[in-house]
């Protein structure tokens, strides 16, 4: 009966319908063009101060109970990167005149992070010999040699990486790449095979918190769980999953605040025409004199990689670029 037919248009299910017909491509652009020109293009310009000619942004320490900054009025750490359309924003960000902008970005830092609280020698190596992480966990978990591995397996590999982190569910693989329930189980499964001290830090994490009723990061900030006692299994569920990513996702955190303290004092302590500008998580950006850039650089991206040392020898990689705006730059 056409009456009770309901014809859904949101975002998800234009986006899996994408290619089997033009308009909706053209529909699924056009709203992205729209939110881009609403949230940034005709937002940004009225939060530029008339005396700096600047935007000046509010970072908050407490927000996130991670430990990671917040940034709010406007919000400078959500300008899009995921596509291509979106990318071109980041042209508007440019640096003073005799100035080029310098973007330092910590590779991979919360599987690092990981690698090393669960002190997986497996993991550990791969970064160590400096091989593709998500090629590396490819080849495990599918148990081929690392040069077989195609462009959809790492694919699918670095979702899990990036998805155990955040405690992904078989479900939530199983939607996220398109495949069985079963065979995103068995990914799964076979990830905790090849990486077991994952599993073992990931099991061990739960237990002290629900002990000790907090969990902490790194550098020892708390962060505590009452709802890990919840009769509730839902509620339990989310909490377990965040004891799990606070000591991951809060030692990154911990990790650049940090860098960012010695920088700071860098640049202050020999009066540097550079300015640190913003924080992203885990990219920092840098408005750099030509002059200082020969000097500056290694000493910045030496205060990044250093600043909090993780147990197991595990290696910290900051890379970096410049260019004449932010997009250029990262």
């Amino acid at each position: 009966d056409p009456a009770t037919v309901t014809v859904k248009t949101d975002e998800a299910t234009l986006a899996s319908l994408a290619g089997k017909h033009p308009i909706i491509d053209e529909i699924l652009e056009y709203r992205e063009a729209t939110k881009l020109k609403g949230t940034y293009l005709d937002a940004l310009p009225g939060h530029i101060v008339p005396k700096t000619k600047r935007i000046h942004t509010q970072f908050h320490q407490l927000v996130a109970a991670t430990g990671r900054l917040a940034s709010t009025d406007p919000n400078l750490q959500n300008i899009p990167i995921r596509s291509a359309l979106g990318r071109q924003i980041r042209k508007a960000f440019v640096p003073r005149e005799g100035c080029t902008l310098l973007s330092c970005d910590y590779s991979q830092v919360e599987l690092r992070v990981m690698a090393s609280l669960a002190n997986d020698v497996s993991m550990i190596e791969a970064f160590r010999e400096n091989r593709d992480i998500h090629t590396a966990t490819a080849a495990k978990v599918w148990g081929i040699a690392e040069s077989e591995v195609t462009r959809e397996q790492r694919s699918g590999a670095k979702m899990v990486n990036f998805g155990i982190i955040y405690g992904i569910s078989a479900f939530g693989l199983s939607q996220r790449l398109g495949i069985p329930r079963g065979e995103a189980a068995e990914i799964i499964n076979n990830y905790f095979k090849e990486y077991p001290a994952i599993k073992e830090f990931m099991d061990r994490t739960i237990i002290e918190a629900r002990e000790k009723g907090y969990v902490e990061t790194l550098s020892g900030r708390r962060r505590h769980f009452p709802d890990l006692t919840s009769a509730n299994q839902t509620i339990r569920g989310n909490a377990e999953r965040a004891a799990i990513n606070t000591p991951i996702q809060g030692t990154a955190a911990d990790m650049i605040k940090l860098a960012m303290i010695r920088i700071d004092n860098l640049l202050r302590d020999s009066a540097r025409q550079t300015k640190m500008l913003l924080q992203v998580h885990d990219e920092l950006v840098f408005d750099l004199a030509f002059t200082e850039q020969e000097e500056l650089v290694p000493q910045i991206l030496h205060a990044m990689e250093t600043a909090l040392p993780l147990p197991g020898d595990v290696p910290i990689l900051v890379e970096h670029g410049t260019g004449p705006n932010w997009l250029a730059a990262h």
